[in-house]
């Protein structure tokens, strides 16, 4: 596919000074788990992302409504720009308790019996955070990790959990969704490019892994983003150029 030059991508700053929300979370978050995590800070919005150390994230739900559904199962990958560290990986299935929609066990092949005894979220969040501490959290679509996570820590311990997010699917728009090419697509009748996690691999040429599995998913976002930095950004960049 035609790729837009790295001289014309537009990239708006996010307004939020995540910095400084962590110091203030750090003083207010009750919960031993949050605090800790807030009180180990995030990177300066002006680091280049080449310095930038990253986590991918992403979930299994029982459907898309996070005030209604849950999460059952989370995939989380440290990496850099230039490298992935696959040992650290990790992958937990939570109980959601709830009735799982067959819409979606066909969809991600999670059962009831399979989360039936397995913890609570809360029991795995000191483990995720400690993970995710100190990174900047990379999803596919991130309101789904974003909204959820927060739903579930609000519902269990009546606090917030915010960080900042990249999101590849909203790269993948502004590059594939807001050109001359699109334009073409929709004047003349035909498919949009599709954002979705796999066919956006697909233009970088990236293989093809296992769908809807939080794991995979996760190395697959984390494989997209240091693609999509090398097509489209400079390593220079700062990170506050793309974080939400």
């Amino acid at each position: 596919m035609l790729y837009l030059p790295k001289s014309q991508m537009r990239v708006e700053p996010e307004p939020v000074n995540w910095p400084d929300y962590y110091r203030q979370q750090a003083r207010r978050a009750r919960h031993p788990a949050i605090k800790r995590f807030y009180q180990q800070g995030i990177v300066n919005a002006d680091t280049p992302l080449e310095s930038v150390p990253f986590v991918a994230l992403d979930f299994e739900t029982t459907g898309l409504n996070p005030a209604r559904d849950s999460i059952l199962s989370i995939g989380v990958v440290p990496f850099t720009l230039s490298r992935i560290t696959l040992p650290a990986a990790r992958h937990w299935l939570v109980n959601p308790h709830q009735k799982l929609p067959e819409e979606t066990v066909v969809v991600h092949g999670i059962t009831q019996s399979r989360v039936a005894n397995q913890p609570d979220i809360l029991s795995v969040l000191p483990m995720l955070l400690e993970l995710m501490a100190g990174r900047v959290v990379v999803a596919h679509h991130l309101a789904i990790e974003r909204n959820f996570l927060n739903q579930a820590i609000k519902r269990r311990v009546h606090e917030e959990l915010l960080f900042p997010m990249i999101d590849t699917m909203a790269i993948e728009n502004k590059i594939c969704r807001q050109g001359w090419r699109d334009f073409w697509l929709r004047l003349t009748g035909r498919p949009r490019l599709s954002i979705r996690l796999a066919n956006s691999r697909s233009r970088y040429g990236l293989p093809i892994y296992r769908a809807h599995h939080a794991q995979s998913d996760a190395l697959s976002t984390a494989e997209l983003f240091q693609a999509q930095v090398q097509y489209h950004f400079n390593s220079q960049l700062s990170v506050n150029k793309l974080w939400q």
